[in-house]
């Protein structure tokens, strides 16, 4: 065991050495990019995306989701959701709702996400089957009934215990026959192959699967085998996992999008939330695909890109977090224990809380820097950062972190 970190530069050659950066541009789906073309040339450009900047956005996730599977050239603008501070002017001038997501084809402006894939699918062709085709329509509203059943069990607070009951029997009965769908084709999507119908199904029962974990106690992904298989299928696209966010994130940036999250206070979902937020994090069922080799090195790469505004928003002495952070980054790239400062325990955990997948890093990336925060914060004391706000997410500003 030590008290000496490695320096930045240390650190920045070990993770040069093991880690290389993909193309944003056109390589694996990623949320750092600003342009994507698949191969093909800058002119090929119809179509620009405006999403929100922490990839938050589940309507945003769909769009962008199907623009990676067709593998249509496009733009990224990146804007900022009201819950984690103003939106730009820019925006509304071009947007006077402020709706996200929004894209602009050919010239045109279009808003709400199904009139946006309708758009691109009479420009682009469809995705499998399309939007209107006799087969998806049902399922888009089966998609809106399990929407609506999840709603109403996890942003109203219930008015007694048999009132709780009823609205997660409702879900569950909703889940049904979402899996009855699911029996209905030979393999784990909901058609005969991938597409449209997925894609629309996609954000907020990845949001279902987190959100219910943490405040209810209930895995939508372990309970029901038709579910846990579609996930599994998904997980196993480049374009899903480049999208897909973690348990931690979700769970705290969905309570100022929904109006309220709340808990039901039963033991399953105090045990699922103690493990959301301090850890075993490898133990959540929010992804089972193999882990990269290189999550460590990613992790590293990415903190380090930013570790100056990184330091600088944190409430900590920056001489004080800087040190904490390098013994945390020592820890892990190299497995090697440093003993942060006195104090700096509430730093390092400020920063295990606001870790943002997929915005940051990919989700075993975050897993592992997690770990690395907890594992060093521990060694000086059990003192938490400041709370993750409820009502707003204002201490993601994405102002801090311009150049993202």
């Amino acid at each position: 065991m030590t008290t000496t970190p490695l320096s930045w530069q240390e650190l920045a050659e070990l993770a040069t050495a093991q880690f290389t950066p993909l193309d944003p541009v056109n390589g694996a789906t990623n949320a750092q990019a600003r342009l994507r073309l698949f191969g093909q040339a800058e002119s090929a450009v119809r179509v620009t995306l405006y999403r929100d900047n922490h990839a938050w956005c589940p309507y945003c996730q769909k769009i962008w989701l199907w623009l990676e599977e067709k593998q249509i050239p496009y733009r990224i603008e990146k804007v900022t959701m009201f819950c984690y501070g103003e939106k730009e002017s820019w925006y509304k001038r071009k947007v006077p709702s402020g709706m996200l997501p929004a894209i602009e084809l050919d010239g045109r402006i279009i808003t709400e996400s199904d009139d946006i894939l309708l758009a691109l699918e009479q420009a682009f062709g469809v995705l499998g089957l399309g939007m209107k085709d006799a087969s998806v329509l049902p399922l888009r509203q089966l998609e809106r009934l399990l929407f609506r059943a999840w709603c109403n069990w996890l942003c109203r607070p219930a008015s007694s215990v048999r009132a709780e009951q009823h609205n997660r029997q409702q879900f569950i009965d909703v889940v049904a026959m979402v899996e009855a769908e699911l029996g209905q084709t030979p393999g784990s999507y909901f058609l005969e192959q991938f597409g449209t119908a997925d894609v629309i199904f996609t954000p907020y029962v990845e949001r279902m699967n987190a959100s219910l974990y943490y405040y209810k106690g209930y895995s939508l992904r372990e309970d029901n085998p038709r579910f846990g298989a579609w996930f599994d299928a998904m997980e196993s696209r480049s374009t899903y996992r480049g999208t897909q966010s973690d348990f931690h994130t979700h769970v705290h940036d969905l309570p100022p999008q929904m109006g309220g999250c709340w808990e039901n206070g039963e033991p399953q979902m105090l045990i699922n939330k103690l493990r959301v937020d301090h850890g075993d994090w490898d133990r959540l069922p929010d992804a089972t695909f193999p882990e990269p080799e290189n999550s460590r090195a990613e992790a590293l790469y990415r903190t380090i890109k930013h570790h100056v505004n990184i330091i600088r928003v944190n409430p900590a002495d920056d001489q004080l977090f800087d040190q904490a952070l390098r013994c945390a980054l020592t820890y892990l790239i190299a497995d090697v224990v440093c003993i942060p400062p006195q104090g700096s325990d509430s730093a390092l955990r400020y920063l295990r809380d606001r870790i943002s997948v997929p915005r940051d890093m990919s989700i075993y990336a975050a897993k592992r820097l997690r770990t690395a925060l907890e594992v060093t914060a521990a060694l000086v004391g059990d003192a938490q950062g400041e709370p993750i706000p409820f009502n707003h997410r204002r201490d993601q500003n994405p102002a801090n972190f311009a150049s993202n």
